[in-house]
């Protein structure tokens, strides 16, 4: 790798798409099995010798703050607090001055979960002289119509962006996964204190200098911005579709788990998948189905919790059928919030 690549990580959201479960965690310290999915990022980026990173924070900014600034992932952290959003673009303008003049860097979003190889998209981007290089997935038609379609010419620059496009009217079925890599020229196409986005602003003038590429992002690629997709990506990890360093799967006659919590008693059944966080202390003879259970938790006896997440410091008295509960809850008798 020519130079030493940077790279920016966007952390300021508020995640409301997962709430409750953000109502006292920064979308980035969501944890998949147990480990806060910045701290994935991190990991990767670490392991391709990517070291220098900057974070733009808003959101519970001190939580982000606190974890990170003395960490052991091989990570440099840097930041900037936003006092009021600006927009994808106006973030990354807001951390100019963190970035080499000559020198591409990189900019992820702090919701992604991926093995993409960033190297290779270095590589295409470099080689094309493009501007900014665009990481791209090709998912299946049906899937279409919830992401944003990048439609390419035959040297794989960007032609045209549908947004959420319906299957009929679909001109591609690849889809822009939030991985950019771009110039520093990238900031001459961004106002100073100005709310400002890639997709709204940033993109339709590069798209008329035809300076937007693309690299296939071949391998596993999700983010979990939505309760279902946190979900789903937690189930990939158990299915070999993802990779990432964590505790070890335990399996029983019924079902698998990963848990950093020791001492489950025998009685506990598991079925399908499940994480259990630290500290959780789990009751005689309850039931855990395809669940994700934060960190201290107590779960009483005889409980059945399925396909339910429970946030930390709760205290679970009852059964959870498809629910979702925030940090810091009681539950007796009544009901958490349900979502399909």
């Amino acid at each position: 790798m020519r130079g030493m690549i940077k790279a920016m990580v966007m952390s300021a959201g508020v995640g409301s798409r997962l709430d409750p479960l953000t109502k006292a965690v920064p979308k980035p310290l969501v944890p998949i099995a147990n480990k806060p999915v910045m701290d994935i990022l991190f990991e990767k980026l670490h392991a391709i010798g990517i070291n220098d990173v900057i974070c733009n924070t808003y959101y519970l900014a001190d939580q982000i703050i606190d974890r990170y600034k003395n960490n052991n992932l091989g990570i440099n952290f840097n930041y900037i607090k936003e006092e009021n959003l600006s927009g994808t673009a106006g973030g990354v303008k807001k951390c100019q001055f963190f970035f080499d003049k000559n020198n591409p860097f990189i900019v992820l979003s702090a919701d992604g979960l991926t093995n993409a190889d960033i190297l290779k998209g270095l590589k295409v981007h470099r080689k094309s002289n493009a501007i900014a290089t665009i990481g791209i997935k090709k998912i299946a038609m049906e899937e279409v119509p919830n992401f944003g379609v990048v439609v390419t010419d035959e040297n794989g620059f960007i032609k045209e962006f549908q947004e959420k496009p319906s299957i009929q009217e679909a001109k591609s079925n690849y889809i822009n996964t939030g991985i950019y890599i771009f110039n520093y020229e990238i900031f001459n196409y961004i106002p100073e204190n100005t709310f400002y986005d890639f997709a709204k602003n940033v993109f339709p003038e590069l798209l008329k200098k035809q300076a937007i590429n693309t690299f296939i992002v071949d391998e596993y690629w999700s983010d979990i911005g939505t309760l279902d997709q946190y979900k789903q990506s937690t189930q990939d990890l158990f299915n070999n579709k993802c990779s990432f360093d964590h505790a070890k799967i335990i399996k029983t006659p019924t079902g698998s788990y990963i848990s950093a919590s020791p001492n489950i008693d025998k009685s506990v059944k598991f079925i399908g998948n499940s994480t259990i966080g630290h500290n959780t202390q789990i009751g005689k003879n309850t039931v855990i189905e395809n669940s994700i259970i934060w960190d201290n938790v107590t779960i009483a006896d005889n409980v059945h919790i399925s396909n339910s997440i429970v946030a930390s410091n709760c205290i679970i008295k009852t059964n959870l059928f498809s629910q979702v509960t925030g940090s810091n809850e009681l539950i007796a008798s009544k009901v958490a919030q349900i979502y399909t």
